[in-house]
This record gives C-alpha cells, sequence and structure tokens, in this order.
C-alpha cells in the first residue's frame, strides 16, 4: 500500500473509530483529557509506522494498545496514586483481550455521552463535550455553532474534561431516577452532530459527512438501551425522517433542492418506515416531547411520497404545540410558514419574533423572503433572499437563494 493509501486509511479510521475509541480509554482511565492525548499520540505513531509496515489486520486493536501504553507511561510519570495505575493496568489487560479477541470492541459512546451531562459539568459545556469528545468534532466547528470564539470554546472544554477527572464522575450510564435531568442534553448533543452532518452531506471529502450516520447510530443504540423513553425514540425517528431524504436534496450537479421540490422516488421507504414504527411506539408512552413533535412534522411531509399533497394545515397544529413545548428561533419561523402554506397570516408572526433573534439567523430571512414573494412584494423578498444568501457558507443554497432573489411570482 502506498504512503498516500495508507494515509487515506488512517483518515478512514480516525473518522469511523475515533469517538468508540475515547470512549474506551476515558470510561477506564476516568481521564478524558488524557485519553484524547494517547489516542492522538497513537494516531502520530500509525503515520509514522504503518506506511513501513503496512496497516495492521485490527488497526483499532494496535491504536488501542499504543494509546494504553500511553496513558500507563503518563501515569508511572505523573506518579498517580497505586489505584489509579491498577485501573490503568486493568485498562492494559482489557485492551489486549480486544486485541486478542477480534476486530470490534466495546462501544462505550453512551457512557461518555452521560459523563458529559453529569450535573457537576458546566451546562454551557455539556453539549459542546459531547460533540467533541464522543463524536469528533473539532473544537473550532463547535465554537462556530455556539456563536463564539475557538479559543473560549476551548477553554471551556478543558475545564471541564479536568472537572471530570477531578470529581471522578463514575462512567455508567445512570439509573432511571436520574435520566430526567441528564437525557435531554444527550438528547440534543445526538442531534446536534446530525445536524452537523446533514449540514455537510453535500461536502463529499468532508470529515464531517459520515456524522449524520453517526448520530442515527448512537441515537439507535440509545433506543435500545432505554426502549421506553419515547423523545429517545422521537430523536431517531426525527433524523430518519431527515436523512430518508439525503438522496434528493441535491441534484446530479450540485444544485440545492427544496423540501416540497423534491423527488419523493429518491426518498428511502426503509428509513421512513422505520421512523414511523419509532413515532408510533413512542405514542404509546403518552409523554409528548419535542423530538415527537419535530418527527410528526416530518412524518407529514414524508406522507407527500404517498399523497402526492402536504398537509399544511395539520403542519402548523403540530408547529403550535411545537412551540409551546420549545420555542425555539426554528420552532417559531416554522409555524410561520406553515401559517402561510395553510392560508393563515405567516409574515404577521414572522414579524412578532424579536429582530434581535432573527439578525444573523438565515433560516429566518430565507423563510421571509418566501412568505413576501407568495404576497407579491418581490422587492422586499429579493432583499431577504439576498440577505439569506449572505448568512450561509454553503454554495449550493447560497446559489439558490440568488435565484429566489430573482424571482417573480
Amino acid at each position: 500500500m502506498s504512503e498516500a493509501a495508507t494515509h487515506e486509511a488512517i483518515e478512514a479510521i480516525a473518522r469511523n473509530s475515533y469517538g468508540r475509541l475515547i470512549a474506551f480509554l476515558a470510561s477506564r482511565s476516568g481521564d478524558v483529557a488524557g485519553s484524547e492525548d494517547a489516542l492522538s499520540e497513537a494516531f502520530v505513531a500509525a503515520l509514522e509506522r504503518w506506511p513501513m509496515d503496512a496497516v495492521p489486520e485490527k488497526p483499532e486493536a494496535w491504536l488501542l494498545r499504543v494509546a494504553r501504553n500511553r496513558l500507563i507511561d503518563a501515569a508511572r510519570h505523573n506518579q498517580v496514586r497505586q489505584d489509579s495505575e491498577t485501573f490503568l493496568q486493568q485498562l492494559a489487560d482489557e485492551a489486549q483481550t480486544v486485541a486478542e479477541a477480534g476486530e470490534h470492541f466495546p462501544d462505550e459512546r453512551l457512557k461518555l455521552l452521560f459523563v458529559c451531562a453529569h450535573p457537576a459539568i458546566d451546562p454551557a459545556a455539556r453539549t459542546p463535550l459531547m460533540l467533541q469528545t464522543v463524536l469528533g468534532i473539532d473544537a473550532a466547528r463547535i465554537a462556530s455553532a455556539f456563536l463564539v470564539s475557538p479559543a473560549a470554546m476551548s477553554q471551556r472544554l478543558v475545564r471541564a474534561k479536568s472537572k471530570i477527572r477531578s470529581a471522578a464522575i463514575p462512567f455508567r450510564v445512570p439509573d432511571p431516577p436520574d435520566w430526567v435531568e441528564r437525557v435531554s442534553f444527550v438528547l440534543d448533543a445526538i442531534y446536534s452532530a446530525y445536524t452537523t452532518g446533514w449540514d455537510s452531506l453535500n461536502e463529499v471529502g468532508s470529515t464531517h459527512h459520515a456524522l449524520a450516520g453517526e448520530a442515527i447510530s448512537i441515537g439507535r443504540t440509545l433506543v435500545q438501551l432505554m426502549p421506553t423513553e419515547p423523545e429517545a425514540r422521537g430523536l431517531i425517528a426525527l433524523m430518519l425522517h431527515c436523512e430518508a431524504r439525503r438522496a434528493a436534496r441535491f441534484t446530479s450537479a450540485g444544485e440545492f433542492v427544496p423540501l416540497d421540490k423534491q423527488d419523493t422516488a429518491l426518498w428511502s421507504q426503509a428509513m421512513m418506515d422505520e421512523a414511523e414504527e419509532h413515532l408510533r411506539t413512542a405514542a404509546t408512552f403518552r409523554q409528548m416531547g419535542r423530538y415527537q413533535l419535530e418527527a410528526a412534522i416530518q412524518s407529514i411531509h414524508a406522507s407527500r411520497a404517498q399523497t402526492g399533497s402536504t398537509d399544511w394545515a395539520q403542519i402548523a397544529l403540530l408547529y403550535e404545540g411545537l412551540v409551546r413545548t420549545a420555542p425555539g428561533i426554528g420552532s417559531l419561523v416554522g409555524r410561520a410558514v406553515a401559517f402561510a402554506q395553510s392560508g393563515k397570516p405567516g409574515l404577521a408572526a414572522l414579524e412578532k419574533i424579536p429582530a434581535d433573534r432573527v439578525v444573523n439567523y438565515q433560516p429566518y430571512w430565507a423563510a421571509r423572503g418566501h412568505l413576501l414573494q407568495l404576497l407579491d412584494r418581490n422587492g422586499e423578498a429579493r432583499e431577504a433572499f439576498t440577505r439569506a444568501a449572505s448568512l450561509t457558507d454553503d454554495p449550493a443554497l447560497r446559489e439558490y437563494l440568488f435565484k429566489r432573489s430573482c424571482e417573480d411570482i
């Protein structure tokens, strides 16, 4: 294998296994930052050794072995307590067992998700911490999503990891009484990862391209772990309904296609069926929440594959419930669009949103442009679409919005 091919293999392993490797190491050492450092050194060693020695038959096991050795060396260098070194030796023994038993190793990401959602962790750091340690999103991208500087986000993450180590937070999935406080942060982190990957679906070479699938995988695991948690089922249903349309979001030429113009023949019926099954099961628990409502909205959109039309009145009703449950900027904008599509005063609803909340919120300006076009206020619509285009980094979406700004109904 050439050096370039070896580097590609290492990058693929990092994309596919980084989160599981960190979770495996951290759940046994109790040290997230130390595990990240050790794994980073293991990848550096792989970059040095594999081009000469070839990619190992079990690359993840090789990385675990090198990383666990780094952790043990660091513990001895720092003269940690005897019980800590004993714990790290247990890690060494288990990593060796993994290497001898087979290619796969335990998936401990859910444990790490719940650790990140522990009450001792600063609430502002919980979701960013999950995104970085469990799902491998870099601090700069997280900082951008949370509208803070990369330096500030890095400091926030460092403090959170130090807290996990100093407070000796146990790496385990909490018992049911603790779910209420912590599960919402876990769900939000998984969905944030999904939307990050969703935004990158047309970036084939992006390291975040696989995030949507990873988030769905963790969502499925969460449902297996907590089958009676309706919001976990609502979340997986929401992600599956969105993912079902992946192939229809862009034309073969890379042009953006809005939801109402997508070819439903390109939608994945299997994913939509799975989503509907989760929604039906969630409904039996009679505990409606944000993710079930959002999934139900997507379910109405999905029904266009069978009916050929969209029941906007039903969507508007669901958005009313969503705004009461989770009055975020996204749900307020979505409700305004649903109002307009169902014959209600949508623009009035849109303009009730405080101006300071929408200054740089691209979906608001895209929705405003659409609603103004419906009212034949094309000059104002053009300004709104142009503003929306300036607020996105996606070239395909930007081009689509510029085209909309030139339309006249």
